[in-house]
């Protein structure tokens, strides 16, 4: 009879555990069912690009310009694929991102250091809230805004140089705040220590923060220039585009995206579509994959 008592106690014990892992158990398989819910539809969409998109990728999709309707339409009705690549694209995103990393990078570092330094100052509030508002504009809006400025009133016509600044304004916010954090996370006492040996204060941010935090800040360079690769509205309204290979700054420029527009507008040009999309997203896919592997690594 004494014994009941504790029977009894390891039996709720036992009834508990068991409710316990029944629970684990199905919350784990909604966890999973719901996680390939979110999954199909990308699964979809990457299985669809590479069904359709991988019959043009060849070595004139990367070493030759976009054809014109003429010579697709051609090819089509020859039953061919269609002639051509997407190298005016190519060149055109290079030299756009290029310049426009060479304007962001300098700046969004040096923000961020001002920031990081003097963070409870009065400015360095509204620039804080000037970066995040800017992050959540609409990237048409800032294409608008580069055309006024920069368009209309100092290249007078559309430009490599136009599309760029664009970018270069997207790219800010990301580099601003990543540096920041990043310098956050680094030990007071490394920047302390520097002072102790009697390093002067600019010597300490190129010689210790920088070098300290270079895998953070490179991983938010890499991630602000993988959001601005695929963007078609500011530079619509900036570079325009061009059907030609184009090095001068201060001409229309194509862009993948932009081709992918031209093309979109096109019936006799829908296979390129597809390739010129997946080579876009394998392309920002492995910029992603890099900033992945440099930010496990810090």
């Amino acid at each position: 009879m004494d014994d009941m008592p504790a029977y009894s106690l390891r039996t709720r014990i036992a009834e508990g555990r068991d409710h316990r892992v029944v629970k684990d158990k199905l919350l784990s398989i909604l966890v999973i069912v719901f996680s390939a819910i979110t999954i199909f539809p990308i699964v979809l969409i990457i299985g669809k690009l590479i069904s359709k998109g991988y019959k043009q990728i060849n070595l004139d999709f990367f070493i030759k310009k976009a054809p014109d309707t003429y010579e697709a339409m051609t090819a089509l009705n020859a039953g061919e694929i269609i002639p051509g690549g997407i190298l005016n694209g190519i060149t055109g995103t290079l030299l756009m991102v290029l310049m426009a990393a060479l304007i962001a990078i300098p700046l969004g570092l040096l923000i961020g250091i001002f920031l990081y330094e003097h963070g409870s100052k009065k400015y360095a509030g509204l620039i804080r809230d000037i970066s995040d508002i800017l992050q959540g504009v609409p990237s048409i809006v800032l294409g608008l805004i580069a055309y006024f400025w920069v368009v209309k009133n100092i290249t007078h016509g559309f430009s490599a140089l136009a599309g760029s600044t664009a970018l270069a304004i997207m790219m800010l916010p990301l580099i601003i705040r990543s540096t920041e954090e990043t310098l956050k996370m680094i030990p007071d006492s490394i920047k302390e220590a520097g002072f102790a040996l009697g390093v002067p204060y600019h010597k300490i941010i190129l010689r210790v923060l920088i070098p300290t935090g270079f895998s953070g800040l490179l991983a938010g360079i890499l991630l602000a220039i993988s959001r601005i690769i695929g963007e078609t509205a500011p530079l619509m309204l900036t570079a325009l585009g061009s059907m030609e290979v184009n090095f001068n700054i201060q001409k229309p420029t194509s862009a993948v995206p932009l081709l992918i527009w031209e093309f979109y507008n096109d019936p006799n040009m829908v296979d390129l579509i597809w390739s010129s999309s997946l080579f876009l997203m394998a392309l920002v896919l492995i910029l992603n994959i890099v900033t992945k592997s440099i930010r496990s690594k810090k």
